[in-house]
């Protein structure tokens, strides 16, 4: 009896965080990286950045890979292969040739808990986006 009521314990914890992730489902990548140059214009697209200029990368899920520079300027990449491999929870190993981070320059995707390998990007041109001028 006692693992029946062990059992049934369980299965309502995971209908109620079933529920609950229903009720608050996440944005779509596309919304979530609109959300994220929102009052951002883009530039004309570049082959190559500064990698020692970059101070975060983020992940948007199955979308882009976005690098924020110091001084505010973000690139987006929106890789020409692997894009539907990309979760926001990965790690980036990229092996580059000097200090440029460049569209050619191979990207292999880490599961960031257990480092091992969940695939690769093939990156696109990286477009910039700044904030107006005041």
């Amino acid at each position: 009896m006692r693992y029946r009521l062990n059992g049934l314990v369980a299965m309502l914890a995971l209908s109620v965080a079933g529920a609950a992730s229903a009720a608050n489902p996440k944005p779509p990548p596309e919304q979530v990286l609109a959300k994220m140059l929102d009052g951002r214009t883009a530039g004309a697209p570049v082959n190559c950045i500064d990698s020692r200029g970059v101070e975060t990368v983020d992940i948007v899920d199955k979308t882009a890979i976005v690098y924020r520079l110091q001084g505010g300027r973000l690139y987006v990449n929106r890789p020409r292969v692997g894009a539907e491999s990309l979760r926001r929870d990965q790690v980036l190993v990229t092996r580059t040739v000097g200090t440029r981070l460049c569209s050619f320059d191979p990207v292999n995707l880490l599961e960031s808990g257990a480092r091992f390998d969940a695939g690769f990007v093939s990156l696109g041109a990286f477009t910039p986006y700044d904030r107006p001028r005041r």
